[in-house]
């Protein structure tokens, strides 16, 4: 069983609505925007979620700050960013032996609003009560992974994903 801790939705709603777009900074290099690099390419960049609620939680984005997918995206410009989500869809499903992957798009733009998508394996044998949003929501606790343990899990996925032939 893994360890969850507490996560705190207001904290994390205040930084999203007053602070930087964590995606840019952590693009340009912050440090204090720092996350667990999975891949990237010229267009799109895959790491690690902070704050995953299950194993393998990821995030894909564009690296161009663009909010809306209608209006900010050309078509040929939003299937690629899904190829790469299906790329990493098809990855975490083999790395976690996932029963199902998860894709939602979120952000508002009152906070995160730097458009990307969350791909989250759903592990087998979870109870159909703690699956869909349940399995999703921060509010059910986070899993506390040390930096070693993030570190080791981004690269296992990111070796996967370097090696998935189509």
């Amino acid at each position: 069983m893994m360890n969850r801790r507490a996560f705190d939705l207001r904290a994390y709603a205040e930084r999203a609505q007053r602070g930087p777009c964590f995606i840019c900074e952590m693009i340009a290099g912050n440090p204090d925007y720092a996350h667990h690099l999975i891949a990237q390419d010229d267009e799109t960049i895959v790491f690690l979620s902070k704050y995953p609620t299950q194993p393998g939680y990821a995030l894909v984005c564009p690296k161009r700050h663009c909010e809306d997918l209608a209006e900010d995206l050309s078509p040929v410009q939003y299937l690629a960013l899904q190829t790469v989500v299906h790329r990493l869809s098809r990855v975490l499903k083999r790395v976690y032996n996932a029963e199902r992957i998860y894709v939602l798009s979120l952000g508002s733009q009152l906070g995160n609003s730097h458009l990307h998508w969350h791909v989250v394996p759903l592990p087998k044998g979870v109870p159909y009560e703690q699956q869909q949003y349940h399995a999703l929501m921060a509010e059910h606790g986070v899993l506390e992974f040390s930096e070693v343990e993030m570190a080791k899990a981004a690269a296992r996925i990111a070796a996967a994903y370097d090696g998935l032939t189509d």
